[in-house]
C-alpha cells in the first residue's frame, strides 16, 4: 500500500516527520513478516544529562529492551573539562567522534597509563579499573562509550567524590592524614562532568608518573594502528577486536562503510547480538529471525541498530554519502557468516535442491566472501 492510499484510508491523526524518517516501517516490504521486537532507538530521542563541562545521553536496555548484551552511552566535554575519577561494574570500550582527549587508568599494580587521543581512536578499560578522560584543544571532544552489559547506567558509577563525601571525616583522616578542615573542602555531591584547567603536555605528566607509568599493557588503539580494511567497490571493513586490540577482551568492533547504492552482504554473526552506532549517512536494514519473523527499518546518523544473535541481515545504503557506522559484540573475537560464501561452498546438488534453482542460476552469487556488495 502507498502512502498516498495510506493517507486517504487513515484520517486519523499522523506524526508526519516520524512517518518520513521511518518509510520501512509505515510501509514495510512484503516480506516483512511478524514483530521481532524493538531493533532501533536513536540517541537524539534521549534525555540529555547537561552540566558545566559537557552532557551525556545513554541508549541501554531501558531504552532497546532487545539489547541484553551492551549499552551505548555517547559524551561531550568541553576544552579541559572532565569525565570525574570512577569506575564500573562492565567493561568499557569507547571510539572517539570528534576532537581530542586524554584519558588515564589506574592498574591494580599501582602503575597508570596514560595517553592522548584523537578522532578515530579507540580506548579500552576493563571494569573494575579507576579512570577519567579530559577534554582537549579549543574545543574538547564528543565519543561514543559502549558497555558489555545491557542494563548498565552511566548514571550508577562509582565516583570518587562520593567514595570520600559517604566516609566519615575521621576515616578519611586516618586513611589520608586529611585534616577536617581539608575534608570539608571536599564536594558533597557527584561531579561527574566539571570544568578545570587545560593539562599540562603529555610528556610532562609521564614524566611525572616515572617509574609508575605503565608502558607494557596499552588500553588505547590508534586509528594510525587499524589494520588494512576488508576493501571491496563498494565500501569497506575494518575489524578490531582482542586479536589486534589485545586488551579488548570483553568487546569486539567493526567500522563499516558502505558506498551510495552498494549493499553490507546478507550474514549473521554466529556468537553474540549486534549493536551498532551510525556515524553518518542513511540505510536501510533487514533482520530476519526464527519463524520466518523478519523486520525492515530505515537509520541515519545518531541511531542505534540492534541484531538479534545469530539473526540474518543485510544493510542498504540509501542515500546519497557514505554510509559509515560501528557494530559492537560483547565478545573477544568478532565473527560473521556469509550467506553467499556458504552457498557457493555447497556441492551443486545440494544447493540446487534447497534453493529449487539451476546451477547455472546459483553460481551467479559472488563465489567469495563480499562483505559490502557493489550494486
Amino acid at each position: 500500500m502507498s502512502h498516498a492510499k495510506a493517507d486517504q484510508s487513515d484520517p486519523g491523526p499522523e506524526n508526519r516527520t516520524l512517518l518520513r524518517a521511518n518509510p520501512s516501517s509505515n510501509d514495510p516490504p512484503f516480506t516483512d513478516h511478524g514483530n521481532p521486537g524493538p531493533l532501533w532507538y536513536s540517541f537524539d530521542l534521549a534525555p540529555k544529562r547537561v552540566q558545566p563541562g559537557g552532557w551525556t545521553h545513554q541508549v541501554t536496555q531501558r531504552e532497546l529492551p532487545s539489547s541484553k548484551d551492551i549499552a551505548g552511552v555517547n559524551m561531550r566535554l568541553t576544552s579541559g573539562s572532565f569525565r570525574e575519577l570512577h569506575w564500573h561494574t562492565a567493561n568499557e570500550w569507547a571510539i572517539m567522534l570528534t576532537g581530542r582527549a586524554r584519558v588515564s587508568v589506574f592498574q591494580t599494580d599501582g602503575r597508570m597509563f596514560i595517553d592522548d587521543l584523537g578522532a578515530g581512536d579507540l580506548w579500552y578499560f576493563p571494569a573494575g579499573l579507576p579512570h577519567s578522560i579530559q577534554g582537549l584543544d579549543h574545543d574538547g571532544c564528543e565519543f561514543l562509550l559502549a558497555f558489555d552489559q545491557g542494563d548498565f547506567s552511566e548514571d550508577n558509577t562509582f565516583l570518587v567524590s562520593e567514595f570520600l563525601a559517604h566516609t566519615s571525616p575521621e576515616l578519611v583522616e586516618k586513611n589520608t592524614g586529611w585534616s577536617r578542615v581539608a575534608y570539608d573542602r571536599l564536594s558533597r555531591e557527584q561531579l561527574y562532568i566539571f570544568e578545570a584547567a587545560l593539562p599540562r603536555p603529555l610528556e610532562d605528566d609521564k614524566k611525572f608518573l616515572g617509574k609508575y607509568l605503565e608502558t607494557v599493557n596499552q588500553y588505547t588503539f590508534k586509528q594510525s594502528s587499524m589494520p588494512p580494511a576488508e576493501v571491496t567497490p563498494g565500501g569497506e571493513v575494518r575489524i578490531i577486536d582482542s586479536r589486534n586490540f589485545p586488551i579488548s577482551t570483553g568487546i569486539a568492533a567493526a567500522i563499516v562503510t558502505i558506498k551510495p547504492g552498494a549493499l553490507r552482504e546478507m550474514h549473521w554473526h554466529p556468537n553474540k547480538s549486534e549493536w551498532q552506532y551510525w556515524l553518518r549517512g542513511k540505510g536501510r536494514m533487514t533482520v530476519v529471525t526464527t519463524g520466518g519473523t523478519a523486520r525492515t527499518i530505515d537509520l541515519k546518523a545518531n541511531d542505534v541498530g540492534y541484531v538479534p544473535s545469530m539473526s540474518g541481515h543485510c544493510i542498504e545504503n540509501t542515500g546519497a554519502e557514505d554510509l559509515v557506522f560501528v557494530e559492537l559484540f560483547a565478545a573477544p573475537h568478532y565473527h560473521d557468516i556469509s550467506l553467499n560464501q556458504w552457498i557457493a561452498r555447497m556441492p551443486d546438488k545440494m544447493a540446487a535442491a534447497h534453493l529449487k534453482l539451476d546451477i547455472e542460476t546459483i553460481r551467479q552469487a559472488p563465489q567469495q566472501r563480499t562483505p559490502v556488495i557493489s550494486r
